[in-house]
């Protein structure tokens, strides 16, 4: 059975003890910490940047840069807001690039489509998740980020705070801003309503939920 990214068997190396081992001189240690978060590194560096090489370019060099600097992560407990913070400030960085700043729609991450609905129901999600990627790609960065954190990959709020470095109030007024940014140009009174004309509730069926790769060992 395959154990929810993020997340580790048992018998698994807590991230702790991982980086004990790697500053102990055992470097292929680190290993673990890459297989354990690269997927949804990946995933998030999509969401912020748009596009998939420069999301893979950003994961590897959050990675190193996490490596080198590694005896830099005072509470190794927490490597994992550490981490994550690496990344986004990587992929902000990346972004400041004026000629960043167009990127094409097609490169969003698409949102996987469960085959078994039929045809017809295949069609009107395809085009349900292009209204979605190109509504959400006018979003500012960091409101993007924000709802695709909490309305997509479910993430709760407080652990939201905890990877962003932000206050909770202050991430709950990104994700309202994002959501009503989308209901306007989806032209949908609550885009994350739960009934099945909603956009986000066909989308997030087809997605599945993400948070279980943020949910504390």
């Amino acid at each position: 059975m395959a154990v929810p990214f993020g997340r580790r068997r048992s018998d698994a190396l807590s991230d702790a003890d991982a980086i004990a081992r790697v500053l102990d001189g055992d470097k292929q240690q680190f290993e673990h910490l890459v297989r354990r978060y690269q997927h949804v590194l990946y995933r998030h560096a999509v969401s912020i940047v748009l596009d998939h090489d420069a999301a893979a370019d950003m994961v590897q060099d959050a990675f190193v840069r996490a490596y080198l600097n590694l005896r830099e992560c005072r509470d190794t407990s927490r490597f994992r807001a550490w981490l994550f913070r690496t990344l986004r400030n990587r992929c902000f960085d990346h972004l400041k690039a004026a000629s960043r700043r167009n990127v094409p729609l097609d490169d969003v991450e698409p949102i996987p489509l469960d085959e078994a609905d039929g045809p017809a129901a295949l069609a009107e999600r395809s085009e349900t998740r292009t209204a979605i990627r190109r509504a959400l790609a006018t979003l500012p960065p960091v409101l993007r980020e924000a709802f695709v954190m909490h309305y997509v990959d479910g993430i709760p709020y407080e652990t939201m705070a905890e990877l962003l470095g932000a206050s909770v109030s202050a991430i709950k007024m990104r994700a309202l801003r994002a959501r009503e940014a989308l209901s306007s140009a989806l032209g949908q009174e609550n885009v994350t309503g739960a009934s099945r004309e909603s956009s986000l509730s066909q989308v997030r069926r087809s997605a599945g939920s993400g948070s279980r790769v943020f949910e504390e060992e």
